[in-house]
């Protein structure tokens, strides 16, 4: 806390009409630089009213410049709304749409905008920069202050496929594409957005594999994008097992291993 700024003992009249426009307009979270706009009307002095109900434990700051009400906790929310285009994804989605019985202790964050990883209010955010050309699929959950984005099922199998690392586990990936009731026409936009051949194949492949009727059209797109070089169907896997050249994968895990996977429980 800047030593510039005077911390009253009491609830003085512009904290007090700041705390009420609050009320009036249902602002839980908010930007210092966007408030006065959003409250219709001018403090002389916000910072310091700012730092005054923080102290007061009226409010509390997420990070610079960013505040919310000090009984807000929405990980989502928060976690979208301290980066720019910010939107929930990969494992984190996969949760919530109930795709993984394993229960991420770190909330996924996707953005075009580079942003260091950090604690929240006791809660880890992992922020993964993506190109602005894998920036589809986005919509809006929640409602109010209560309001997020999330990537949609299919551009959130699409991701943890493209970047694996983030999705929990890759048994529960290919879980979650088994039992995940997709459409093709987004799939190959996605696929098409993110770019990834490996990833397209292993999709393309397990489609095949766990025979999805839905995706046939799908399938059909996976197979035209199989090039000459090999991939394992395991990106985390040992450089062994069979070649399947009608996808060009190296099975680091075989096929019945992956329908056991499938059938298997926790």
């Amino acid at each position: 806390m800047a030593d510039s700024v005077y911390i009253s003992s009491n609830m003085t009249s512009p904290q007090m009409e700041f705390l009420k426009l609050l009320e009036k307009f249902e602002i839980e979270i908010f930007h210092m630089e966007e408030i006065e706009k959003q409250l219709n009307k001018k403090f002389i002095n916000l910072n310091e009213i700012l730092e005054n109900l923080e102290h007061k434990e009226f409010l509390s700051r997420i990070e610079r410049g960013k505040y919310c009400r000090a009984s807000f906790r929405n990980e989502f929310t928060i976690g979208t709304f301290v980066v720019r285009e910010g939107a929930i994804a990969y494992w984190s989605a996969l949760n919530t749409y109930g795709l993984t019985e394993q229960f991420p202790n770190t909330v996924f964050v996707q953005s075009t905008h580079k942003k260091s990883d950090k604690t929240i209010f006791g809660v880890k955010y992992k922020f993964i920069k993506i190109p602005e050309t894998k920036r589809e699929g986005i919509v809006k959950e929640g409602y109010g202050n209560y309001s997020f984005y999330m990537t949609d099922l299919e551009k959130t199998i699409v991701d943890c496929f493209d970047l694996p690392q983030y999705s929990g586990g890759y048994a529960e990936l290919i879980r979650a594409f088994a039992q995940s009731r997709l459409s093709s026409k987004k799939l190959i936009a996605y696929s098409r957005a993110v770019d990834n051949i490996a990833a397209i194949k292993r999709m393309g492949f397990l489609a095949e594999l766990f025979e999805k009727k839905r995706l046939k059209t799908f399938i059909r797109y996976a197979k035209n994008q199989v090039r000459d070089a090999y991939n394992p169907i395991d990106p985390f896997g040992n450089a062994s097992g069979k070649f399947n050249s009608r996808w060009r994968l190296r099975m680091n895990i075989s096929e019945e291993e992956l329908c056991d996977i499938v059938q298997s429980q926790h």
